[in-house]
């Protein structure tokens, strides 16, 4: 069982967060905490394995219970808030994910995969947070009020938008306003490469690939989309084939 502990200074929240984890029978509500300090003495009580925290409290906010637990002794932290604003801080702070208020049964569906995953890797917080990330930050699409954060070990693929970035995710797809262009000095290069003056792949997600007559061809990743690479952006995917 994952022993969960809800922190949130508003009844109804903790409500709704309880009421989600009724679905899955491998999560265990040990406790509701409905400030900072109570929430301290409950993570030091109950010793959860997870904790869905909230941004604003009287007194001793979210990011205060982190600093005074310590991120090292921190449980797995999913962040519920209805501010967009902290996503980074968030992150920084070795989050494993960033819930929105009013989040809705899809996306909570997607938190309980994600802790199930990662608590299933055997990590702590920081060593998993790490691994999964490679050691950079999420990539964070806004839109309609929200913003999301995109692991780096989601993404499938990246297409050309205009001044945007299409980044295909597990299913989704979301804009970042920022050019591929950009956005491709910030990725990895041992982990993603630009196929196309339009299209960024990450490489470990390539499952087939056909070479054409003039140096071009079309690749094949796990996720079952097939996009064409150029002859000018070929080389980074034979260096890949060849490790």
């Amino acid at each position: 069982m994952i022993r969960t502990l809800i922190i949130d200074d508003e009844p109804l929240a903790r409500r709704a967060v309880r009421q989600s984890l009724a679905g899955p029978d491998d999560f265990e509500v040990v406790g509701e905490a409905g400030h900072g300090a109570e929430a301290v003495a409950a993570i030091g009580t109950l010793r959860p394995d997870l904790v869905f925290l909230d941004v604003q409290m009287p007194e001793m906010d979210g990011f205060g219970v982190i600093e005074a637990i310590g991120v090292d002794a921190m449980p797995l932290v999913v962040f519920v808030t209805a501010f967009d604003a902290y996503a980074v801080r968030a992150f920084e702070s070795e989050a494993l994910d960033y819930l929105l208020k009013p989040f809705d049964d899809q996306r909570f569906a997607r938190v309980i995969e994600r802790v199930r995953r990662q608590i299933g890797t055997g990590d702590g917080p920081r060593d998993g947070m790490r691994s999964l990330l490679g050691g950079q930050g999420p990539l964070i699409a806004r839109g309609g009020g929200s913003a999301h954060l995109i692991r780096l070990d989601e993404i499938d693929w990246i297409s050309a938008a205009g001044d945007y970035a299409e980044v295909h995710a597990g299913g989704r797809s979301l804009l970042i306003h920022e050019p591929l262009t950009s956005l491709e000095t910030r990725l990895p290069q041992a982990a993603f490469a630009r196929i196309h003056r339009a299209a960024i792949v990450r490489l470990d997600g390539l499952v087939e690939v056909r070479p054409g007559t003039h140096g071009d061809g079309v690749v094949r990743l796990a996720c079952g989309a097939e996009l064409r690479f150029s002859r000018r952006y070929r080389e980074p995917i034979d260096v890949y084939l060849t490790r």
